[in-house]
């Protein structure tokens, strides 16, 4: 039996450690819809067209190691904004949605554009400077040489750009539950979130 979980939020905020964990807890399949953005931003940064890029984006195009760099970041988030390449990838993010035995999806658009029938929807969200600290702390991990203020700014770019562009803006679903992690541990979020679907599914 399929059961949706449509989880939204800006960069940081905390949605696809959220989505990972209440795949695993409840044994559903889990899809980083912002990776097909990543890889079609990678593709496009490698001198394909976007919409081509978007088009012809293949599995293994998910797998790339460099999709969380700060360049593939920016790529990724002017093409979110191009309503070609959302079309080109929509019918395969409904399609992973309605799969039997269950699936969690977060982006940006899920509740409101993707899966707007989802069985439950979230909006996760923390403040600039958590979700700052979070993804500086996260990309030194990852070896890249990168300064606080610069990430700061990246994330300010990317929320102004992800609500504003016309084509399906970041913003809650109206019958989302908000989930403000700035001031929750990992755990602490997970459980708010599974309590939140358990209450769901009754």
């Amino acid at each position: 039996m399929a059961f949706t979980i449509a989880i939204d939020g800006p960069a940081a905020a905390g949605k696809g450690t959220i989505g990972r964990a209440l795949a695993a807890h409840y044994g559903f399949a889990h899809l980083d819809t912002g990776l097909l953005y990543r890889a079609t931003g990678r593709r496009m940064m490698s001198g394909l067209d976007a919409i081509e890029a978007a088009q012809s984006l293949q599995p293994e195009d998910l797998k790339a190691d460099d999709l969380r760099t700060s360049d593939v970041s920016q790529a990724a988030s002017h093409v979110a904004a191009i309503p070609e390449v959302r079309q080109a990838l929509l019918d395969f993010q409904r399609a992973f949605a309605r799969r039997a035995g269950g699936a969690v999806l977060d982006g940006r658009d899920i509740g409101t554009v993707i899966c707007p029938e989802a069985d439950v929807k979230l909006f996760v969200t923390a403040s600039d400077a958590e979700r700052a600290r979070r993804r500086h702390k996260e990309m030194v991990e990852s070896g890249h040489d990168v300064t606080p203020d610069a990430v700061m700014e990246d994330l300010r770019q990317r929320d102004e750009r992800d609500s504003a562009r016309a084509a399906a803006p970041l913003r809650p679903a109206e019958d989302a539950h908000r989930l403000d992690t700035s001031e929750m541990s990992i755990d602490e979020a997970i459980a708010r979130a599974i309590a939140l679907v358990d209450a769901a599914r009754g």
